[in-house]
């Protein structure tokens, strides 16, 4: 699913990330922790392709078996829009939109039929128990309430992995148990990875694997 070497990430000549190797596989829920300025969202940022490693002849970055540095920029955005979703700590929803027409703004990108895009995106707020609010302005909604908004928008193309930086760490302990369960949930239904960039123990317990990240390196457990 994601195969990555001797990846390293420097700002000003100080390196912030060194990450020897790291394997993660298909229908995994990953959890990346650590404390504040370890490197979680510089290593979530890499893995999903939205910042570059240090480039070096050792370095590499495999994601379902392609080789993502030799991509060109055009390419490697179509890649991202098919194969990976993302859901941000603080949403990221546009106010000049409904909440089912944030959900398929992706979809939309990737010249897929609006018609078919909304009916797809109808059924997966039913699966999230939010299905009377698709036409709600996001505004108008609650914090849990978006953030399952923006679960659904990472999924409507039906990415292979999914990227999650903080998803829970604007919600409250009930919200936040919640999503986790849905992240679960949605794997055992679609066989989705997860990788998760989180502060909260309860989830980086019941991962299947974690990476935690000290000074920009991985520690062993």
């Amino acid at each position: 699913m994601i195969e990555a070497e001797k990846l390293k990430k420097s700002y000003n000549e100080k390196v912030v990330l060194d990450i020897p190797s790291i394997k993660i596989g298909q229908s995994q829920i990953v959890s990346i922790c650590g404390p504040s300025g370890a490197g979680k969202t510089t290593l979530l940022s890499i893995l999903g392709t939205l910042v570059k490693a240090d480039n070096h002849k050792e370095q590499s970055l495999k994601i379902l078996d392609q080789d993502v540095n030799k991509m060109s920029l055009n390419h490697l955005a179509k890649f991202r829009n098919k194969h990976l979703g993302f859901i941000f700590q603080f949403h990221e929803l546009l106010d000049e939109f409904n909440v089912i027409e944030n959900i398929i703004i992706p979809g939309l990108i990737a010249n897929k039929e609006k018609k078919m895009l909304i009916k797809k995106a109808t059924e997966i707020l039913k699966i999230l128990n939010i299905v009377d609010l698709k036409f709600n302005n996001p505004k108008n909604i609650s914090g849990g309430e978006k953030q399952r908004v923006a679960v659904a928008r990472s999924l409507i193309n039906s990415p292979s992995i999914i990227f999650a930086d903080e998803p829970s760490g604007n919600l409250d302990a009930k919200n936040a148990d919640e999503l986790h369960k849905l992240f679960f949930r949605l794997r055992d239904e679609f066989g989705q990875t997860f990788i998760i960039v989180t502060h909260n123990e309860k989830l980086s317990k019941i991962s299947d694997k974690v990476l935690k990240l000290v000074d920009g390196k991985i520690q062993a457990r």
